[in-house]
């Protein structure tokens, strides 16, 4: 598989949402956390082995400039690109049309996203579109939606002013462009999305990578809030239940009360080692018991609330616990070995699930990891839960 090494951020903007804040600095150097947002969007390129940069600004370029210079004390090697600051999208990617790669990575400067470039450029390559865009799935309706997504998973319509009701996610960027685009372009000074996506969407020329993965954004300062608790650095474990926490009940059996939850040796000192190195500690369990007519909610609330009280009683605790009570024929998103669950979490605590780990006994937790992003880990008769943890906090992963 071929690889994305070039990587193209619009910066050019007045960033007139963010205002005072963006008065005297262009948008892409807002801090966020005494960081500039640009630096968190370069390392996460640099992360993705992406480190040829090409910054299109226009809005007080020497300011990016004075920052990040060559980009070499930042592990890259930048490019800038200047234009008026009337230059709409369009126009920024036409003057640098001569230096792009035949495929590349095209950013906004105000979005972020724990992009994962392999997996994107895998969907790319079997979709053989033009294009490939990021879409947001919005299921926990942050935004309003602009584009809509067929069941192949190719763009069918894009809409700027986000009227249409049947739209069904979010065109965050992120996207993969075949150099070819461009050539729509033509001369005028136009925005990219406007002018390009009509034209590829119905075409089957405008592929999407969709995610349930959150986005964040400066774009205005009420998100800029959000986005500073997203990249305040947190330590996050995800840990099964059921052979993990406490012994598991036998084959189509369940944990029906508290009387029947037994500990695993080792699951309180571990618990504890993770609480004690900062880590929060987040359960996510099947509980398909509740659908099966084999136990009720209110006996899966009473073991939890019992669970709680008596971790606090031995001086640890759990975070929060997420629970798929569905069947397993329900064909839910939150049931391992779905990540739906994760998900959930990550939109509760603003959570990077690419900087996550997590544990469990069953190739479905080890499924559910890596398809919600996390490095995930599985216990056997060689590797406790309690090894596991010691080895993560002796080599300091985080």
């Amino acid at each position: 598989m071929s690889s994305i090494k070039q990587a193209v951020i619009l910066a050019g903007g007045l960033g007139t949402r963010l205002r005072p804040l963006t008065y005297d600095t262009p948008k892409p150097m807002v801090n966020v956390n005494d960081r500039p947002f640009l630096e968190y969007l370069i390392e996460l390129l640099r992360d993705n082995d992406i480190k040829d940069i090409v910054l299109c600004l226009g809005y007080l370029p020497e300011k990016v400039m004075q920052h990040f210079g060559d980009g070499s004390k930042f592990g890259v090697k930048i490019t800038y690109s200047i234009g008026d600051v009337s230059f709409d999208t369009g126009k920024r990617l036409k003057l640098v049309e001569p230096f792009l790669d035949k495929t590349f990575l095209l950013m906004y400067c105000d979005n972020y996203w724990p992009m994962q470039i392999e997996k994107m450029l895998d969907v790319y390559q079997t979709k053989k579109s033009s294009a490939l865009i990021t879409v947001y799935t919005n299921k926990y309706g942050i935004t309003k939606n602009n584009v809509l997504v067929d069941d192949d998973g190719y763009v069918i319509k894009y809409d700027k002013n986000r009227e249409d009701p049947g739209l069904n996610g979010v065109e965050i960027g992120f996207m993969i462009v075949d150099k070819s685009v461009l050539g729509m372009i033509g001369d005028e000074n136009c925005n990219f999305e406007e002018k390009i996506f009509p034209l590829l969407a119905g075409t089957r020329m405008m592929a999407s990578y969709k995610t349930d993965h959150r986005y964040y954004s400066i774009s205005t300062q009420e998100k800029l809030k959000i986005t500073e608790e997203f990249f305040k650095p947190q330590k996050i474990m995800f840990l099964d239940r059921d052979g993990i926490i406490n012994k598991r009940p036998p084959k189509a059996d369940y944990v029906k009360k508290w009387s029947e939850f037994t500990f695993m040796p080792d699951a309180i000192e571990a618990l504890k080692i993770l609480k004690d190195n900062d880590f929060k500690i987040i359960v996510v369990t099947n509980q398909p018991g509740i659908s099966r007519g084999l136990m009720t909610k209110s006996d899966l609330d009473e073991i939890h609330e019992n669970l709680h009280l008596h971790l606090e009683r031995n001086n640890t605790s759990v975070d929060a616990i997420y629970t798929c009570q569905h069947g397993w024929d329900e064909n839910c998103e939150c049931r391992k070995p779905n990540a739906g669950l994760f998900f959930q979490a990550a939109n509760d605590f603003n959570i990077d699930l690419t900087k996550a780990f997590m544990i469990g006994d069953d190739e479905r937790d080890l499924e559910a990891g890596s398809k919600a992003g996390c490095k995930s880990f599985l216990v056997s008769d060689d590797n406790s839960l309690l090894k596991i943890v010691k080895s993560l906090i002796s080599t300091n992963m985080e």
